[in-house]
């Protein structure tokens, strides 16, 4: 399978996938040091700051529900650029804003810019990569997004220092440029474009969500990404107003805890050379429990005894991404591009209720964090070990 891209070989193709892959983490992550400061700037609520982190989840999900299904009709290519080029308009438009509505609203224009690239990325991985491959490459670009929280809290707590928060968006920009210029340089990877209609092509949503093995699966999985974004809405302030840190102390924590989402696909691709997919993803999910447990129980007691049950969770929800993932991929045939489209927005919706569900307490976050991993997972878990042996379930061929 030829997996040589224009310009890009194998190696640089997956450096790209992975920018393109970055833009969720790197439009929350680069942001959340400055949540407090702009809140207070703003004259606004927590509740309304956490707005512009949970409505950009929402608009990305549905930018991806759209983009995804709209690619094979139009191809991925056109899709990539055009969303890029709303992501940079709404990356200005951020930077400019002078109120929280108008942040909001910039925030929405950039989310559903950036869900087109997402959507192709994950179409682009199927379109190139078949069984094993796919899956270690699914696992291997995922690794390589995490640099983006490990590096950007970082990064936007120095940029504070010495900037004003707008400098965040205006270096949001400046990436996403470079992303467009750089996706220019692609070839176009679907082979054969769907000949309906535009309503008709959206339609193939539907057409996908029929298949029992995918949508039962997907309602499954979907839900794990939901104690993970709660905690990056709630991080800065459990960090900053809880334990009293500075921003620059706090960033560094929230890299401590990204460390586990690289951690996780890397040790995914280790363990299953060893394990079957299937005895990973229930371990995921009981390791999950455990974390969650131990949070509750110790983690309000200081930053470590919170960090460390947190940064073991991340491992355990970023090692179900890969075996998760590429099962999803797996129940489908055709229709790539919806069903790419519907995993990340599930992934992101869930992401979002998260969010949303975090900011409606500001009181007891950790005891809620803990409870969150708990119940997701005794819930996906029991779940997945009733349906994985189910005669609807499609396996991988090698």
């Amino acid at each position: 399978m030829n997996t040589k891209q224009g310009f890009f070989g194998e190696r640089t193709i997956l450096v790209m996938l992975a920018l393109l892959s970055a833009f969720p983490p790197l439009s929350t992550d680069l942001y959340l040091p400055a949540l407090p400061h702009v809140m207070a700037l703003m004259e606004t609520s927590q509740s309304l700051i956490n707005l512009s982190l949970s409505l950009f989840l929402l608009f990305f999900a549905i930018g991806i529900l759209i983009w995804g299904p709209v690619s094979e009709k139009y191809g991925r290519k056109p899709i990539l650029l055009t969303g890029l080029a709303l992501y940079i308009a709404g990356s200005v438009g951020c930077a400019l804003s002078v109120n929280v509505t108008q942040l909001i609203l910039s925030r929405i224009i950039q989310a559903f810019g950036g869900g087109a690239a997402s959507a192709v990325v994950t179409a682009m991985v199927k379109d190139m990569y078949s069984g094993r491959k796919r899956e270690s490459v699914l696992a291997i670009v995922m690794a390589m997004v995490v640099v983006a929280p490990v590096v950007a809290p970082v990064m936007g707590a120095w940029l504070l220092k010495f900037m004003p928060w707008t400098t965040i968006f205006w270096v949001l920009t400046g990436i996403g440029s470079i992303a467009f210029f750089a996706s220019l340089l692609l070839d176009e990877t679907l082979e054969k474009r769907y000949s309906g209609s535009l309503i008709q092509s959206l339609g193939r949503l539907a057409v996908v969500l029929k298949n029992p093995g995918f949508s039962i699966l997907l309602s499954i999985f979907s839900m794990v990404p939901l104690p993970m974004m709660a905690f990056i809405a709630a991080s800065s302030f459990v960090y900053i107003q809880g334990f009293g840190m500075t921003e620059s102390l706090y960033s560094y924590y929230f890299a401590f805890n990204a460390l586990g989402a690289l951690a996780g696909p890397l040790f995914y691709i280790r363990l299953s050379r060893q394990i079957a997919p299937d005895h990973i993803i229930t371990g995921g999910f009981g390791l999950l429990v455990i974390c969650g447990i131990v949070l509750d129980l110790s983690g309000s007691a200081s930053p470590i005894m919170f960090a460390l049950p947190m940064l073991t969770a991340t491992v355990a929800m970023s090692l179900l991404r890969p075996p998760t993932a590429n099962m999803l991929l797996s129940q489908q045939e055709g229709d790539t591009g919806s069903a790419a489209s519907l995993i990340n927005f599930m992934a992101l919706f869930m992401g979002s209720i998260g969010m949303f569900l975090i900011s409606l307490e500001t009181e007891n976050l950790i005891p809620i964090l803990g409870l969150m991993q708990i119940v997701v997972g005794v819930v996906c878990g029991s779940l997945w070990l009733l349906v994985r042996s189910k005669s609807f379930i499609q396996r991988q061929a090698g």
